[in-house]
């Protein structure tokens, strides 16, 4: 880190700095530098939870502005949509893609960029503004699609699950380029924690492959009539999530339907295809259960130059919770439905790959804090005493500045599920575990797709005949 790019971002005095800052944090209602961000979303997630779930949107809506804008578009659209409102969530939607698309036309570093980055060195993360991880970019086009779905608008529809295939390529190499500049500040600590994270990932390996959003663009395409590019999809997310037989009963249907060379080998492997009968129509399930978890705090504290400074990192806990597989009843016999993906984990994934980033801001935060600590201090004559308040001020404002970044989507689900069954043209009753009941219609040769959203103690369905 270059020492004379560092001071002159340390120039600014401690009056000015706390200035700075103070005025940055009463800027917006909500405000990630001093208050972590899990602790300003808490109220929303409960509201999801009871039959109000939108009394707090405009809260979200009015920070779209700020630092954050980006996060909070998505929380404001997925509140929206979780209620229902599938028009207003596509509006919060649009401006988090447009975020992202402000984020991907910068060709060179701005100077509110730069600003930015200053901030972050004598505060915390949390002052540079919020681009998310690829898997949250890749969910919001899918969650759009489904927007555009319920709306009736299907080509809109495939157009957002195109755009969210595509992402799932370019976020993995994004990511590749962003490693070969961050690999050599790997050291022992860095490597215990993501070999720490890793565990909590389990069997998953990577944030930007997600074989729910695979998934959604299969089924998008197999019922909008383009079955050889939903067997593509169906693939990719049996590839991720191998063990799901819906999947594997899709693959085989799709090779039998479509003759593909691949149908023999399925069929020895998973069983032969079952087809509709004459005059059937099929009921698709999508339930998504639980929210993803919040990141925590790992802050360790030590003293340079007889100062006390702070690194705080963020980080999962442990991730033992089991998700259990839905019973879904009303359609004949009990039909469980399978996970097709950990959303918790591609989270935790998304956290692993960016620690060694995380890491090497950490260095030049660490530096700056204490040069400008011990700059303080030694500036001040022997006995004198407003010496001695400014350097244990500038010590406190050191240790409370020091904030880990917890920001992330946290509206979004821990896990999806699926389920898929062929029945007989008519009303049903589905009662999925102890949700309240809900009725869905089922016709002739067409997809009743229901869209479950279970944020815990409140299930909420949603259902469109395609």
């Amino acid at each position: 880190m270059n020492s004379t790019f560092i001071h002159s971002l340390i120039k600014p005095t401690l009056s000015t700095l706390m200035l700075a800052a103070i005025l940055g944090s009463s800027g917006c209602a909500y405000n990630s530098i001093f208050i972590n961000y899990p602790a300003q979303i808490a109220p929303i997630k409960q509201e999801l939870n009871t039959a109000t779930p939108m009394a707090d949107i405009e809260k979200l809506a009015s920070n779209i502005q700020g630092n954050d804008g980006l996060l909070y578009a998505q929380e404001a659209g997925r509140v929206a949509q979780v209620a229902g409102d599938f028009a207003s969530s596509r509006k919060y939607y649009q401006q988090a893609v447009e975020a992202y698309i402000a984020f991907d036309d910068k060709a060179k570093i701005s100077a509110s960029d730069i600003g930015a980055t200053a901030t972050s060195l004598v505060l915390n993360d949390n002052a540079i503004p919020y681009r998310g991880p690829g898997y949250e970019r890749i969910m919001l086009h899918q969650y759009q699609a489904l927007n555009y779905l319920f709306s009736g608008d299907y080509q809109g529809a495939l157009v957002e699950v195109r755009r969210s295939n595509e992402l799932q390529g370019s976020e993995q190499e994004r990511y590749q380029k962003s490693q070969k500049s961050v690999q050599a500040m790997a050291n022992g600590t860095i490597d215990a924690e993501m070999n720490k994270l890793g565990q909590a990932a389990g069997t998953v390996t990577s944030s930007f492959l997600n074989a729910y959003s695979y998934y959604t663009t299969g089924l998008l395409h197999e019922v909008l009539g383009e079955p050889n590019d939903a067997f593509i999809d169906y693939r990719k997310a049996a590839q991720i999530s191998p063990d799901n037989t819906y999947l594997q009963q899709d693959l085989v249907r799709l090779a039998k339907q479509l003759g593909m060379p691949q149908y023999d080998e399925f069929k020895k492997r998973w069983g032969d295809a079952k087809l509709p009968k004459a005059g059937e129509g099929q009921v698709i399930l999508m339930v998504e259960k639980g929210f993803v978890p919040e990141k925590q705090a790992l802050t360790v504290p030590f003293t340079i130059h007889g100062n006390w400074q702070t690194v705080s990192l963020a980080t999962y806990g442990p991730n033992n919770s089991v998700v259990a597989e839905t019973q879904v009843q009303g359609l004949g016999t009990v039909l469980k439905t399978e996970p097709i993906a950990n959303i918790d984990a591609l989270a935790i994934n998304a956290l692993k790959e960016d620690l060694p980033g995380t890491l090497v801001r950490q260095v030049a935060r660490v530096y700056a804090k204490s040069e400008m600590a011990y700059q303080v201090e030694k500036s001040g004559k022997p006995g004198n005493n407003a010496a001695d308040i400014g350097s244990i001020a500038m010590q406190i404002f050191n240790v409370v500045s020091e904030q880990a970044d917890r920001r992330s989507w946290l509206t979004l689900p821990k896990q999806a599920q699926i389920g898929r069954r062929y029945l007989n043209p008519g009303e049903y009753t589905l009662q999925l575990d102890k949700a309240p009941p809900a009725k869905i219609e089922v016709a002739a040769g067409k997809t009743t797709l229901v869209w479950a959203i279970d944020t815990g103690n409140y299930t909420r369905i949603y259902s469109i005949i395609i």
